[in-house]
């Protein structure tokens, strides 16, 4: 049995959960908390866990006893010495009211194939699960899971390198961190080509990053642990006095929340320059200022497209990033990829050069969204969709692509649309069944005429009405 397999057995175990109304939300970190125990049993890592409260311990209760143990082992892990333990379960609690649910919930687990869930990586058979719960519209997880092929895309493009510190601010379920840790570990056979404190370096300050939703921030640490990585990961808001420790980055690759505060407020961060309540913006102005000055320091960023022409505190924000940084790349995404339908997103490409002025001197972008077809849960989004961009985006003269989609914009050209990146796009095939109609202006004139001529024809036939009247009258 392989670890989708796998994964569907697990997501089917939620059908045990109906009558208990738990929503699939629920139901992966209820499954997160009794994964951990499991996994760890199969890892042999159950040091970390407090004698008593093990998976053996677990699996030997049932019926009410089962329940109660449950809720005593979550209140006990959420106050353990143990930092990544506690934060795991902290304020952990059950939404299953059935015991018997559980009981079965926990012997199912307890029976899969785990030497080859081993074989192919806990790690994986845990993405596996929350890419599960992301592509089921009803939970709604969609909105902190970005698909993994565009993050192993944009892992590959910006190309992070052993030693340097690697950031997301948006952490999600750390799914940028862990593809950029396996990428490097694909590269070092494991980190093993790298000398141990190298070694060390990847494994507990390469990757780091800040979830706002403590639930999210649970599957995250989770999703860290089983990958081997303890880099520095908060429960807090980046937009807030707490994320300021988030700075100096070799690498930033994130996909920051839609939306606005809530209310409108704006953020509590003192270090921003423009003030918005707008999320997009503010995560933008963190990214390129947390990034170190040095010429090389990079970030990719997925960002709605109102970030790309929004005017006032917008258009300044977009100035002083093609100020600062070098914003040589633009992806314009199609739609469909994301949880919410019709929303247009794209991926900006930046590094953050040693001045500060004039930076930017051309953007080349990429339509991959027109006369592209609709992608979703049925027709995904796949690598070789990208196939054309990726050659563009990596060739050493990018003047000699001969593609229509790939377009190149100076400076000077964007200044004249007052900053506005909303650029690139390509003609909408849809559209080219109109191109025979007559042209709309020509036509309303033509209309216009024939309407006067009509008008005059009606004023003579009326004339004439009252010229037989009178005759009539005359007769009489």
């Amino acid at each position: 049995m392989n670890n989708q397999e796998i994964v569907q057995k697990l997501w089917n175990l939620c059908n045990v959960l109906r009558d208990d109304g738990i929503t699939y939300q629920q139901y992966v970190t209820e499954l997160t908390y009794i994964l951990f125990l499991k996994m760890m049993k199969e890892q042999q890592t159950e040091s970390v866990i407090p004698e008593g409260y093990r998976w053996d311990n677990l699996l030997e209760k049932e019926g009410v006893d089962l329940k109660t143990f449950y809720q005593r082992l979550l209140l006990e892990l959420g106050s353990s010495e143990n930092d990544r333990l506690r934060q795991i379960y902290s304020d952990a609690s059950t939404s299953i009211t059935e015991p018997k649910n559980l009981e079965k919930i926990i012997k199912s687990i307890d029976g899969l194939d785990w030497y080859n869930a081993k074989e192919e990586g806990l790690g994986n058979l845990y993405e596996g699960l929350l890419e599960k719960n992301a592509s089921e519209t009803k939970s709604g997880a969609g909105q902190y899971f970005t698909p993994r092929v565009l993050i192993d895309l944009i892992v590959q493009l910006v190309d992070p390198k052993v030693g340097e510190k690697c950031n997301d601010p948006a952490a999600g379920t750390f799914g940028f961190m862990i593809a950029a840790d396996q990428y490097l570990k694909n590269k070092t056979d494991d980190y093993f080509d790298l000398d141990p404190q190298e070694a060390e370096f990847q494994k507990k300050e390469a990757f780091t990053g800040m979830e706002l939703v403590q639930g999210t921030h649970r599957l995250a640490l989770m999703n860290a642990l089983l990958h081997n990585m303890e880099g520095r990961l908060e429960n807090g808001d980046t937009l807030s006095a707490n994320g300021k420790w988030m700075k100096n980055f070799d690498v930033i690759l994130t996909n920051p929340p839609f939306g606005t505060k809530k209310g409108g407020e704006r953020v509590s961060r003192d270090d921003l320059t423009f003030q918005t309540s707008n999320k997009q913006l503010n995560f933008l102005q963190l990214i390129y200022n947390a990034l170190k000055d040095d010429g090389k320091a990079r970030a990719a960023v997925v960002l709605p497209d109102n970030v790309l022409f929004e005017g006032g505190v917008g258009a300044q924000v977009r100035r002083d990033l093609m100020n600062k940084c070098n914003l040589h790349t633009i992806l314009r995404l199609p739609t469909g990829i994301f949880y919410a339908q019709g929303v247009k997103t794209n991926v900006l490409f930046f590094t953050r050069e040693k001045t500060d002025q004039e930076n930017t001197k051309e953007t080349w972008v990429y339509d991959l969204r027109t006369n592209m077809p609709s992608f979703g849960k049925r027709n995904q989004l796949t690598m070789a969709h990208f196939e054309d961009f990726m050659k563009a985006y990596v060739a050493e003269d990018r003047t000699k692509i001969e593609n229509k989609r790939w377009n190149n914009f100076s400076r000077e050209d964007i200044a004249k649309k007052e900053d506005s990146l909303d650029i690139g796009l390509i003609a909408d095939e849809s559209l080219s069944s109109f191109d025979n109609l007559p042209d709309p202006i020509e036509s309303a004139e033509e209309a216009i005429s024939k309407l006067q001529q009509a008008m005059e024809l009606l004023c003579e036939v009326v004339e004439e009405l009252k010229a037989v009247e009178t005759d009539k009258v005359v007769v009489k």
